[in-house]
């Protein structure tokens, strides 16, 4: 495994495995890896010659009053993950060199940014998108790994590289959970353990959605005022947002019918977590 921080050597060593005829892979991720980065981190090894795993815990995507200074960061952990799953290359820029002094661009996404999370974080997918552009001009994947726990990050990046004529594929890999149904986060560490039992909530109420669907319940309001019995019956637990949408592209839906994503952002605590499920009617 090799270590890299600069953005030169790492565009250098991309452009030598290229020219050797080798394809790389790309797992993004802002540290503190746990099972749901495992997935991907393996399927990145099985379909590409060269595994290269970025940690960088971006500024641009976080607002003011929220966690960048506190989450979680444990470089030790993460080269020993790195270390046991064979990874190439842990690519760990600065924010010097990613943004260095007087930068001026980032990186503007349309109404698909100004949903769901959009709503509360108005800034934060302009701040992601701008981080991963600048990663794929660092790295240039063959193709890139996400987690379907962040379903419209994935949406968005998927558009970008879309509309920026980037060559880089992108695969949306499905949520890895706890046995209890909580899905891996690295904010999940900010749970204190009553809160931890109490987020199991968030699953549960996607499950009870998914079998109401399934037996024939056609209205949202109808799916999203049985999630929020589910969820508020936790003194913890506050809703940001409930939202049964078009798993394609985030739009709202009046009726229930096709290609489904509910999605919830829920605050356990003050541990702001998401989830989602699909369901296909």
């Amino acid at each position: 495994m090799k270590i890299i921080h600069s953005v030169n050597q790492m565009q250098r060593f991309s452009n030598e495995q290229k020219k050797k005829g080798k394809s790389i892979g790309f797992v993004p991720t802002m540290g503190y890896l746990h099972d749901g980065h495992l997935s991907l981190v393996r399927k990145c090894r099985k379909e590409n010659d060269v595994c290269v795993l970025s940690v960088f815990v971006n500024p641009t995507q976080f607002g003011p009053n929220e966690d960048f200074q506190k989450y979680p960061r444990d470089k030790k952990h993460d080269e020993v993950f790195a270390k046991r799953e064979k990874i190439d290359i842990i690519f760990y820029p600065t924010e010097k060199e990613m943004y260095p002094s007087g930068y001026l661009t980032c990186v503007t996404i349309g109404p698909i940014a100004n949903l769901l999370c959009g709503k509360s974080r108005p800034e934060h997918f302009q701040g992601v998108a701008t981080i991963v552009a600048k990663l794929i001009n660092c790295v240039s994947p063959k193709v890139m790994y996400l987690g379907q726990k962040d379903a419209q990050q994935a949406l968005i990046i998927k558009q970008m590289v879309r509309d920026l004529k980037y060559s880089t594929r992108i695969k949306t890999l499905p949520i890895i959970r706890e046995k209890d149904g909580l899905a891996l986060s690295s904010r999940n560490k900010y749970l204190k353990a009553d809160e931890r039992m109490q987020a199991t909530c968030l699953y549960r109420s996607l499950k009870e959605a998914r079998n109401l669907i399934r037996a024939g319940e056609r209205g949202p309001s109808k799916i999203a005022k049985a999630m929020q019995k589910i969820i508020l019956s936790n003194p913890s637990a506050k809703i940001d947002y409930i939202e049964c949408v078009n798993a394609n592209n985030l739009v709202p839906l009046k009726r229930l019918q096709g290609n489904i994503l509910i999605v919830l952002a829920v605050f356990v605590g003050k541990t702001r977590l998401i989830d989602n499920i699909t369901v296909n009617v």
